[in-house]
């Protein structure tokens, strides 16, 4: 396993990173969970990360247990706010009440007495940016966060509450958005604005829910079992489910084998290419997925080999940046 910075932050965090979105508390029983966490140790992922709202609270518990007994300044811990976590008109967003009632929440279901980035899961148009930044610079100040990120922030939402973290003396270190082969609408402003500022990415679904593992078929039905099917989720891959992005899938598997590597680890060491990426969250509902995975940390892919990438998808590509959103009031 390979380390990198969290932007221009001192901190390290390993290239692959694990993530429990949609495993623990959910998909998969709690004996799985602690059996692929225990595997990320194994196999020198020290960086997880995960969100107050998966599985309704439950995958920060599953975390924190699995976790637990272990040297806590050798691991680097990321959970998120915004999503609702509760029944009340207040039980969601970035407003100062839930930001420092969802921080406690999280470190107790967490088991730990602070985390090393706090991030704002979404932009909240409700709540004034002073107000949420000033929250979360009483959180860092209270020694529960090291660091504050954003997720699936526009640039110009980044930049904003750049100047306010400045000024406020906190460190905003990182951007979470969707980055994949196929999903690469962060590259025209918010990567560029990052490197400005100093900001890393911590990029989620770089296989594209699954997709890019080459093991949805055209004009086939999904695996039985796969994300495709699990219904709570399967939107987040409808996008990718259509005969002609499958078939171009199925056409990097020559282009894999030519760089010794299963879709899979060429998915995720594609997003590793990016200097501006920090950590690719990687999840699993067995051990042996992540044996394979991690693989692709110091995978380094030539430029004929990435052009190549890009004529097969290039058709099928999404690169608009005003992908990138939030909801325009509070879910």
């Amino acid at each position: 396993m390979e380390f990198r910075h969290l932007g221009r932050s001192g901190l390290l965090v390993s290239e692959i990173s694990y993530g429990n979105w949609i495993t623990h508390g959910s998909q998969v029983e709690e004996e799985a969970a602690q059996a692929c966490v225990r595997e990320a140790l194994d196999l020198g992922i020290t960086t997880f990360d995960t969100a107050d709202v998966y599985a309704g609270t439950r995958a920060e518990e599953v975390l924190g247990r699995a976790l637990k007994g272990e040297r806590r300044a050798g691991l680097e811990i990321f959970t998120k706010v915004y999503w609702p976590t509760g029944p009340g008109r207040n039980d969601r967003g970035l407003s100062r009440k839930h930001v420092m009632e969802s921080i406690d929440g999280s470190l107790r279901r967490l088991q730990t007495d602070y985390v090393d980035l706090y991030q704002a899961h979404r932009f909240d148009y409700s709540t004034p940016l002073e107000e949420t930044m000033v929250a979360f610079a009483d959180i860092v100040h209270a020694g529960k966060a090291h660091y504050i990120g954003v997720s699936e922030w526009t640039a110009d939402q980044i930049r904003q509450a750049h100047t306010l973290a400045t000024e406020l003396r906190i460190p905003l270190v990182s951007s979470q958005p969707q980055y994949s082969m196929l999903w690469r609408v962060i590259e025209a402003q918010v990567v560029p604005t990052s490197e400005e500022l100093g900001l890393g990415q911590i990029v989620w679904s770089p296989m594209a829910q699954g997709v890019l593992t080459g093991k949805y078929l055209p004009g086939q039905p999904p695996p039985a079992g796969s994300r495709a099917t699990d219904e709570a989720n399967s939107h987040f891959i409808q996008k990718w489910l259509a005969d002609d992005v499958l078939t171009r899938v199925q056409q990097l598997k020559p282009i894999a084998a030519q760089a010794d590597l299963t879709l899979a680890q060429l998915a995720v060491a594609w997003v590793l290419q990016n200097p501006n990426v920090s950590s690719a969250i990687v999840g699993a509902t067995r051990p042996e997925q992540l044996r394979d995975t991690v693989k692709a940390s110091g995978v380094k892919l030539g430029a004929d080999l990435l052009k190549a990438i890009d004529d097969v998808l290039e058709p099928v590509i999404e690169r608009d940046p005003s992908q990138t959103q939030s909801p325009a009031q509070r879910p």
